[in-house]
């Protein structure tokens, strides 16, 4: 071969760029992978795009040579067999935020077609700072769910897939995370524990930093498996329970850190340019195999983009977090179950830290609850039950959009209300906090009703005892 002739370049076709593609936010998300890619999602056919694979270099034996150590930055500069991704770049300056789902063990062993979520992680990149971040939120977390009565976060999924939320599942879990969280969601990722374990098999395993002894419950098999401090290699049923194992002192908390060390070990993976070979040449049976396994409402198109942005964030430049005793406590819950109690003031530092957010949900100074609600945009209306023809609800909604709440609207209740009532349609917390402030209504007066169609967030049934004592200018 000519000296000067340049590498021969192997072409792949445009389905196997789809595959190559998707994994970048399935096998690790946006901001951990992006170096190499899977089939996780059910997508058709993707558009032509051309992308070139440089072949392996190879040793004496055929084998080829991984490169040398990662230095945490995943860049063609030091990994030489990564694919060159000829799409154009990134060009937005807003931070992009997907959630990562895994369904519940017990639902997908029983087979049922409405799931918990078993994991809930938020991923995040900055396309300016070149930086990211993941919050693991435990399942157990208390949380206001729009439309239902207040439940385990890890529910959400299950409510909106049972009640046909709109968007289903993953829409109303995205929407109680932005609700409990504060930050806006672009994106979801929903896959099963099928698709995790066969993912790791295909790439050969993971190598993990035991740091105390632990017993997993393997799925499927009659005996547990002990594994020591060390650094070990996990298949992907070891990685599985390695990564849902709760029965340690750490409990969930412990549990979600081994989850974003099995991500971390996953990237260092797959900077091993012999699975990138591997995934290259299976694509299309990985295809057929992951299709129906996971689903995302992510556009090819931002998937490219944004694979190409994650190639520039270094290791060190990824904050990983998870909510745990400083944001949270534990509890028991009106029907005796054990969870935990939410302290939202905590849980906003630690998402500033993360997330650093802007907009709709930067975070406020502390008492500053207008601003708060009336970023929320709520669409509000009042069922006039008092008795003064009018006045009171009217004085009432000109108050709220004097504060900034755009859509509040007047109309008859038919029928006189003792108390008022706040009927939570959909997920406003700051309204819902700062009409219960204003108005005195307690628990017992706050309920929770789904809208499918979506018209209404908040429904105030207002009743004599705020047209006799309200606080109104």
């Amino acid at each position: 071969m000519d000296q000067n002739q340049a590498p021969k370049r192997k072409k792949i076709n445009s389905r196997q760029l789809f595959i190559l593609a998707v994994a970048v936010f399935v096998g690790i998300g946006i901001i951990l992978s992006a170096v190499t890619f899977t089939t996780f999602f059910k997508w058709g056919e993707a558009g032509g795009i051309p992308f070139d694979l440089d072949e392996p270099e190879l040793n004496a034996e055929g084998t080829p040579i991984a490169p040398g150590e990662d230095d945490g930055s995943l860049s063609s500069s030091n990994l030489p067999n990564v694919p060159e991704i000829d799409v154009l770049p990134w060009d937005g300056t807003k931070r992009v935020t997907m959630l990562v789902m895994g369904v519940d063990q017990r639902d997908w062993e029983a087979g049922s077609e409405y799931s918990r979520t078993d994991t809930m992680m938020l991923l995040t990149i900055d396309p300016v700072a070149k930086t990211a971040g993941a919050l693991s939120i435990p399942r157990d977390l208390w949380a206001a769910i729009p439309g239902f009565n207040p439940a385990k976060i890890n529910t959400a999924h299950y409510f909106g897939d049972l009640y046909k939320y709109p968007g289903g599942g993953p829409a109303l879990a995205v929407k109680t995370v932005e609700n409990i969280i504060g930050v806006p969601i672009d994106y979801y990722v929903r896959l099963d524990f099928n698709a995790f374990v066969e993912f790791i098999d295909f790439i050969d395993g993971v190598k993990v930093d035991v740091t105390e002894p632990i017993e997993l419950e393997i799925i499927g098999q009659a005996y547990d498996v002990k594994l020591e401090p060390g650094v070990v290699t996990l298949d992907g049923k070891l990685a599985l329970a390695y990564a849902r194992n709760r029965y340690n002192e750490g409990g969930d908390f412990d549990r979600a850190r081994r989850q974003q060390q099995i991500i971390l070990a996953i990237r260092n993976r797959l900077t091993n340019p012999a699975i990138l070979a591997k995934l290259v040449t299976n694509a299309p049976e990985l295809y057929n195999r992951f299709s129906q396994k996971v689903s995302t409402n992510m556009p090819l198109e931002d998937m490219l983009r944004l694979t190409v942005l994650a190639l520039q964030v270094k290791q060190d430049d990824i904050d990983m977090a998870v909510i745990g005793l400083q944001e949270s406590n534990f509890g028991r819950s009106p029907d005796d179950l054990s969870i935990l109690i939410p302290y939202p003031d905590q849980i906003r530092v630690l998402r500033d830290r993360i997330f650093g957010t802007g907009g709709a949900f930067s975070p406020a100074a502390k008492g500053d609850e207008i601003v708060q609600m009336s970023n929320e945009k709520a669409k509000i209306l009042i069922l006039d039950g008092a008795t003064d023809g009018g006045v009171t609800a009217q004085r009432t909604a000109d108050h709220l959009i004097s504060l900034g709440v755009e859509n509040v609207s007047v109309q008859p209740a038919g029928q006189t209300y003792a108390r008022t009532t706040l009927v939570i349609k959909d997920g406003v917390p700051y309204t819902l906090s700062y009409l219960a402030n204003l108005m005195s209504v307690n628990t017992p007066n706050i309920l929770h009703r789904l809208d499918i169609n979506g018209q209404i967030d908040l429904e105030i049934w207002l009743g004599t005892d705020w047209q006799n004592n309200n606080t109104l200018p």
